[in-house]
């Protein structure tokens, strides 16, 4: 591989690795389990409250 070359394909790859940190992401954002137990409890109670 000649030096041209080289040189191109590291930029290349640079340039694909910073489209890749710009572009949106499609995976949600983490949230524990705890966190989820505790959102589902105050869902539950929220529907407790308006039903009774």
């Amino acid at each position: 591989m000649n030096r041209q070359k080289k040189g191109i394909q590291i930029l290349k790859a640079r340039a694909k690795k910073a489209n890749a940190k710009l572009s949106s992401k499609s995976k949600p954002k983490y949230v524990s389990k705890a966190d989820r137990a505790k959102l589902t409890a105050d869902s539950t109670s929220d529907t407790d409250l308006t039903t009774g």
